[in-house]
């Protein structure tokens, strides 16, 4: 069995990722054995500046790793199932690295906070408007599954909605949760994704493939597996093996990124308050380091003329996001005792509103549309004129 297995690693594994590997075990054991020497509020601005860029440029390659493993399980095991790995796989990053920066000794309350909403704005903003305004620009319209579409929209608008408005209006409007009400929208949360979850791996699953040119709305009897996607599903042992190999390297380089969450907090927290940035960039960069290499990948299937698997992407990731960070945080929140600000700005609700409009919007007509890509990238600007004017 062994040998087996070791075959198997042996034909997936590249030399791409045999780099990765090593390289961030390596960046692993130097921070483990000295990081914490290295890394506190006194340390010298050139020591935080290099171990920033270490820390940043190793937690990116390996995400990159994650998300090429993840995509080489989307093609063995098809949509939705591959897509949801690469996403969960994602967004487990960004949950780690959240609760990192919790537990560290900077000001933490609003940090999943502003993680969400940085995620929010990159992902159906910024990701998507790139995503309809270059698949335009190649194939003009673009068909995708509207029934999918919905279906994610609707899911965002209950569980960011309930995250990250419901706060403002309770008690004392200071956007937190009581400890009983933390606790119970962590179960329904949870409860509800995970429903989300069976249906949309069964019984809805026709709702989440591509549709076939000129038929736009699949139903369950034509959403069978062909016979070349039935073939994949009644694998071989190799192949079932190659699966297995696949997924172990996955794991193998998530670890790093949990090894190392704990010192890029450091670093993170650090140069905010040094640099008198707002509080929110701390948010912000962890946006960007975890959803870089998955919001490529969505550019790229836009490219491919792969819309549905685009649209799985984007909006699967954000409804991942919440359904995974809110009930992860507040659970952190309680144990260690650390308050969780959930509930945004006045300016950042309004543009909360905006995005899901235009989003709904978006995703209405069956086809996409250059000009609703251009609408979804000014928001995305103004959330960063937001940003650093003040909210």
């Amino acid at each position: 069995m062994s040998s087996v297995f070791v075959s198997n690693l042996r034909a997936v594994i590249t030399p791409r990722t045999l780099f990765r590997l090593i390289a961030a075990w390596l960046v692993v054991v130097v921070f483990q054995l000295g990081g914490h020497s290295w890394l506190s509020q006194s340390m010298p601005p050139t020591v935080a500046v290099i171990c920033f860029i270490v820390l940043f440029v190793t937690i990116l390659m390996a995400s990159f790793g994650v998300v090429g493993e993840a995509d080489e399980l989307a093609h063995q095991l098809g949509e939705p199932y591959g897509t949801l790995i690469l996403t969960l796989s994602i967004v487990s990053i960004e949950v780690i690295l959240i609760a990192a920066v919790m537990a560290g000794p900077g000001e933490t309350q609003t940090i999943a906070r502003d993680s969400i909403f940085a995620v929010m704005m990159i992902i159906l903003n910024l990701v998507t408007g790139i995503c309809l305004v270059v698949g335009a620009a190649r194939y003009g319209e673009q068909e995708y599954n509207t029934q999918g579409a919905l279906a994610f929209i609707s899911m965002t608008v209950v569980l960011a909605g309930v995250a990250l408005l419901l706060p403002n209006a309770l008690g004392k409007a200071d956007g937190i949760f009581t400890p009983v009400q933390a606790i119970m929208l962590s179960a329904l949360t949870i409860i509800l994704y995970g429903a989300f979850l069976l249906l949309q791996t069964r019984h809805y699953r026709y709702q989440f493939i591509q549709p076939e040119p000129g038929n736009l709305s699949i139903r369950p009897s034509t959403a069978r597996p062909a016979p070349r996607e039935q073939k994949a599903v009644e694998r071989d042992k190799s192949a079932s093996g190659k699966t297995i190999a696949h997924a172990v390297i996955l794991i193998a380089l998530m670890l790093p990124i949990v090894l190392l969450a704990h010192h890029l907090a450091v670093v993170i927290d650090y140069g905010v308050a040094s640099a008198g940035a707002p509080v929110a960039l701390g948010g912000v960069l962890i946006a960007i380091i975890v959803f870089t290499p998955e919001s490529i990948t969505a550019v790229k299937a836009a490219l491919n003329n792969e819309t549905q698997r685009a649209v799985n992407l984007c909006l699967g990731a954000f409804v991942s996001t919440v359904g995974l960070t809110v009930p992860a945080v507040l659970i952190v929140g309680l144990a260690t005792g650390k308050t969780v600000i959930l509930g945004i700005s006045p300016g950042e609700t309004i543009l909360f509103a905006l995005t899901m409009t235009v989003t709904t919007l978006t995703y209405l007509g069956q086809r996409t549309s250059a000009l609703q890509g251009l609408l979804h990238l000014t928001l995305f600007c103004v959330f960063l004129m937001l940003l650093f004017t003040g909210s």
